[in-house]
């Protein structure tokens, strides 16, 4: 049997992620974090030179824990864009849920908080860019509305997929998670792809 005990870094990610999914988007200081991962002050600053290094790196240990590539890897080998678009609003749709915790808590924060308006940005990006690929594939299949530039078919479906209206449509509206992305692959495709 395994003892294998997480090195510091990994702790310190972990007591991050764990910090942000419990305060409901209150400051988390690089102490608290030290003292969650049972670590020093200056062993967290050793690893993470500023928090905006810090919650970028836990968004994306996040990621990692969670297999964001994995789950991206139909919408990544998907050989139409009509297939594409689909794909990548599952594997985002289903991921939202799983990562709403810190989602919210940055999201509370950015306003007061430059370091987690940074990291919030950082992983909005990333999803903008697969909004992006989805795009670019149906305009390469001819299918993507022609009244539609790319950027503007790219910026309305990054729209749809925020978190946000995630949050509206499942928590304030009751919606069921298989609803919700059932619902927005129907509005992209009403939205982006042109009638054939």
């Amino acid at each position: 049997m395994s003892s294998h005990k997480p090195d510091t870094r990994t702790k310190i990610l972990e007591s991050t992620w764990k910090l942000l999914e419990t305060t409901t988007g209150d400051d988390v200081r690089m102490s608290d974090i030290a003292k969650q991962a049972g670590v020093s002050r200056q062993a967290v600053y050793l690893h993470f030179p500023n928090r905006v290094d810090l919650l970028i790196a836990t968004t994306r240990y996040l990621d990692e824990v969670k297999d964001s590539d994995g789950r991206l890897a139909a919408s990544r080998s998907a050989t139409t864009g009509l297939a594409r678009l689909d794909a990548f609003i599952e594997a985002w749709g289903n991921y939202i849920p799983e990562i709403f915790g810190v989602a919210a808590a940055l999201l509370a924060m950015q306003d007061k908080d430059p370091a987690a308006k940074e990291a919030w940005s950082n992983r909005m990006q990333a999803v903008r860019e697969g909004c992006e690929a989805a795009v670019k594939a149906l305009d390469r299949d001819g299918q993507l509305r022609p009244d539609l530039e790319r950027e503007k078919a790219t910026d309305l479906l990054w729209t749809l997929l925020s978190v946000h209206n995630w949050e509206q449509l499942t928590n304030a509206c009751g919606w069921t998670q298989d609803a919700y992305v059932d619902a927005m692959k129907a509005l992209a495709r009403r939205m982006l792809v042109c009638e054939t």
